[in-house]
């Protein structure tokens, strides 16, 4: 394996050898299921290559409820080989793929009604653990249990007491989303994959009737270029039919946007050792932990507004807050709220009305020659949904391609992972670092936790916390730009760290110190450190602007308040 470094100089020289040579394969879209893409294409010995607009992971797939699940609720509508699957695919990242990334997480149900609900709901949990034995990949994770109110209530203090008359406990998993696919992303770099973000996709090539790649804009350093390829996969999520459009076909299916919110709130406001799932009137809602924080979501409403930056408005945050409200002793007000983030998911178009109903299945199709498209689907099967389209690319090759290999690959930080946990404390008398911050360096890193700390034992500064965000080392804000392939300061503040959800001040008093961390590394002159700092600062008054509104109309049209600082 070649080394998994993003850096500038990586990035230049990913675009001159797209430029170059005819690819096998080229990705358009970096979310998980383009990024899980061109590591599939690239682990069967294909030439790969992947481009992506923005940032990876910078539309839906930095904005989940970073779970990794079976979907408990799929089990309810009866799609039983969805849930199969993706029970399969959890236990395969925790074991095998991402044990580094990937984390196990209790949840908590409540009964709010004797005898027949106890029944009902556990015969589902255990239908559940069941799928997830059966699939070969359920070891791991401890099997669920039926609570008395009082056993939950120790659990979960939080809960009023009439709120539940007993409870059942199950396990799922989690993950950080977008440095999930940031690690995508450097494992197919390490095995011959060029990527380049900030590199958008203008046009693309047709011999006739057949698309035979792309004309690409470098939103970085200005200019177009050609990158000729035999398959081009669009997994472009969200914009699947708006890049569709680009050749002028409409597709064989369309995708519509459906808008989930999420609050993060401080651990210490809901007194709980477990997640807890509570049903809503149209779907479920979660507490999620999240280091010293809790996620609470999602809404589940359609969208056809700015699809980049999808805003949530004043009823979306009074919805959670009265839902999660109905069972809280000590309820949450607005002042609890540390960040608000909102995210679309792809959603194969179907005959129902309501978004929450539609197909979560995916779909590959080979609308003209020489194009895959892919969507739909979840994050948990992104590895299912790469197999698929590089398979049907394949088709278009006319050569004899290995088979998808992606089940036995682990990503880059995986492999050794373990070993060095069980040497933390030996790691942290060492560097001199706490044990929890070895911890937290490994459980976002992997064994590439050494390339930090390689910068701290270079430059011991990089080993104090940010002031202001004090959870992260400055050595993780510079090591997004040498390795994570971040380009500006949005990046860091809300896809390398999650900085921009997890304080009050959502990233502004750490906006000028990290940017100045980050210019050495990209080169920037003072200037463009206060235009960084500028259009972040400006970028969170209009997200707490279009948060004040009633509306979907009025909260977008306040969000669009501030531009992208690389207009596309």
């Amino acid at each position: 394996m070649r080394t998994a470094t993003l850096g500038p100089e990586q990035r230049a020289e990913a675009l001159a050898n797209m430029a170059e040579r005819e690819l096998d394969v080229l990705v358009v879209g970096a979310g998980v299921v383009g990024a899980g893409t061109v590591l599939d294409a690239a682990t069967r010995g294909l030439s790969t290559g992947i481009v992506e607009a923005r940032d990876w992971a910078s539309g839906t797939s930095s904005r989940s409820s970073k779970l990794i699940h079976g979907g408990l609720r799929y089990l309810e509508m009866l799609d039983f080989a969805l849930v199969r699957e993706a029970l399969k695919e959890r236990g395969l990242l925790l074991q095998r793929i991402a044990p580094h990334l990937v984390k196990p997480v209790p949840f908590l149900y409540p009964l709010q009604h004797k005898g027949w609900e106890r029944l009902y709901a556990g015969t589902g949990v255990a239908m559940y653990d069941a799928m997830s034995v059966s699939s070969g990949h359920g070891r791991g994770l401890p099997t669920h249990r039926h609570l008395s109110r009082k056993h939950a209530m120790r659990v979960a203090p939080c809960l009023k007491k009439d709120a539940l008359v007993g409870a059942l406990q199950y396990y799922d998993a989690q993950m950080d989303d977008a440095r999930y696919v940031t690690n995508l992303v450097r494992t197919a770099a390490a095995y011959g994959a060029h990527a380049a973000n900030r590199s958008r996709v203008i046009g693309f090539l047709r011999e006739g009737e057949r698309v035979v790649g792309a004309r690409v804009q470098d939103l970085e350093q200005g200019g177009e270029f050609e990158v000729r390829a035999r398959q081009v996969v669009n997994a472009t999520g969200v914009w699947t039919d708006d890049t569709q459009g680009l050749i002028a076909e409409r597709g064989q299916f369309h995708v519509r946007a459906s808008k989930g919110i999420h609050l993060v709130v401080p651990k210490d406001r809901i007194n709980s050792t477990s997640g807890l799932i509570l049903r809503t009137e149209k779907s479920v809602l979660f507490v999620i932990p999240w280091g010293r924080h809790w996620i609470i979501g999602t809404t589940d409403t359609d969208w056809d507004l700015d699809k980049a930056h999808p805003a949530a408005s004043s009823a979306d945050i009074d919805y959670l807050l009265e839902h999660v409200n109905s069972v809280l002793a000590v309820p949450l007000t607005r002042d609890d709220v540390q960040g608000v983030y909102a995210g679309l998911r792809p959603l194969l178009a179907g005959e129902s009305e309501a978004t929450s109903k539609l197909s979560r299945e995916h779909t590959v199709a080979h609308p003209v020659p020489g194009m895959v498209v892919i969507a739909g689907g979840k994050y948990t099967t992104y590895r299912v949904m790469a197999k698929d389209a590089v398979d049907e690319a394949v088709h278009g090759l006319d050569q004899r391609v290995a088979e998808c290999v992606t089940e036995d690959v682990p990503l880059v930080g995986a492999e050794g992972y373990h070993a060095l946990w069980n040497a933390r404390a030996r790691i942290a008398q060492r560097t001199g670092l706490h044990e929890a911050r070895v911890e937290h360096l490994l459980n976002r890193y992997g064994t590439l936790a050494d390339e930090v700390l390689e910068l701290i034992a270079a430059d011991a500064k990089l080993g104090e916390p940010l002031p202001a965000a004090d959870d992260y080392l400055k050595a993780e804000i510079v090591y997004a730009c040498t390795h994570e392939g971040a380009r500006h300061l949005d990046d860091v503040l809300t896809r390398r760290t999650r900085i921009s959800i997890e304080t009050f001040d959502r990233g502004t008093l750490s906006a000028r110190e990290c940017a100045e961390l980050m210019a050495p590394v990209l080169g920037w002159e003072p200037d463009q450190i206060d235009r960084e700092v500028a259009h972040y600062e400006k970028r969170v008054e209009a997200e707490r602007e279009s948060q004040l509104q009633p509306d979907d109309q009025t909260a977008d049209a306040a969000r669009l308040g501030a531009e992208d600082i690389v207009p596309l």
